[in-house]
């Protein structure tokens, strides 16, 4: 019996949906403001998308939260060089991105993403594969935040295999480090590419469940923290972690170079960037203060379930 065949139009309808329900979840979170829409067409045709922001909330300094399905007859240099077996190939290319930065410095940044990825040659099988994750960025950090982000990255998972989520976990603190600083980005989470192993309608599964259990990691953590005081100090570490996502965004990310690299829409590509940020020259924390403990504790890979009760 032959492998079903890759279902663009079943990724499409389930990623429309799910950035429904997030947006839904967040705004429910935020009690205040609500996303304002932008429908959107690619430049000289080739898809577009829906990009939705929430700005100025009770809790919610921006959010973006962002669909985009684009295609095209050929793909950038970026994505051949390393996949040579693409070159002369048509492509598809969509997905739900979102980052949520917080007014409050005690609620974390956090960011999620799922995507699929077809690539079409007439007289060829089509090469597809998945890929997403989610990661948590705090900026005066928990312990229990960051377990429970972790039990739910390892209950996303754990329907496909004991072995998954540690191999993801890992290459989530791979990837989201800045190697130019030596730190994480925060205390990771899942993050996989080229997912295409068991077949379609299984790595389908997966990357759903990854994107259904995104609002289950967040949400509690914004309603444990949101209404905690804070005061200028706060809120200035706050600015200055927040020039470590920038760095990371326009240095590394995969998905900011190829949005970019292929005509992707800019202001959609760059919704993540902080409304607000700082940067010193030379700076670093008192030693055992709490932004220290930042650094100290949490800014590095650990075994975060190995804390669960």
């Amino acid at each position: 019996m032959s492998e079903p065949q890759p279902n663009a139009r079943a990724v499409k309808a389930f990623l429309l949906d799910l950035q429904d329900r997030i947006c839904s979840a967040i705004e429910a979170e935020d009690g205040k403001a609500h996303f304002m829409e932008d429908d959107w067409k690619r430049e000289g045709g080739g898809g577009g998308g829906r990009t939705r922001v929430l700005t100025d909330g009770r809790v919610f300094e921006q959010a973006g939260i962002n669909f985009s399905h684009v295609a095209g007859d050929n793909l950038p240099t970026s994505a051949t060089a390393h996949r040579p077996e693409l070159a002369g190939r048509s492509f598809e290319a969509m997905g739900v991105s979102l980052v949520i930065h917080p007014h409050n410095p005690y609620v974390p940044t956090s960011h999620a993403n799922v995507r699929f990825f077809i690539a079409e040659k007439e007289g060829e099988d089509p090469i597809w594969w998945f890929g997403g994750g989610f990661d948590l960025t705090p900026y005066y950090p928990f312990e229990e935040d960051a377990v429970h982000w972790h039990q739910t990255a390892k209950a996303a998972c754990d329907p496909f295999g004991e072995d998954v989520y540690p191999t993801y976990k890992k290459w989530c603190d791979e990837y989201f480090h800045l190697k130019h600083r030596g730190e994480t980005r925060g205390v990771g989470g899942l993050f996989f590419d080229d997912l295409n192993e068991g077949g379609f309608d299984h790595c389908f599964e997966f990357m759903q469940s990854v994107g259904n259990h995104y609002t289950d990691a967040y949400c509690p953590i914004v309603a444990r923290r949101k209404d905690d005081s804070y005061g200028e100090r706060e809120r200035d570490f706050q600015l200055y972690r927040r020039g470590r996502y920038v760095e990371f965004n326009l240095v590394y990310d995969r998905g900011t170079l190829f949005g970019l690299q292929t005509g992707g829409r800019t202001e959609s590509i760059l919704m993540s960037l902080p409304p607000l940020v700082k940067w010193r020259y030379n700076w670093s924390p008192e030693t055992g203060s709490p932004e220290a403990r930042l650094y100290t504790d949490f800014l590095r890979p650990r075994d975060w379930l190995a804390l669960q009760d």
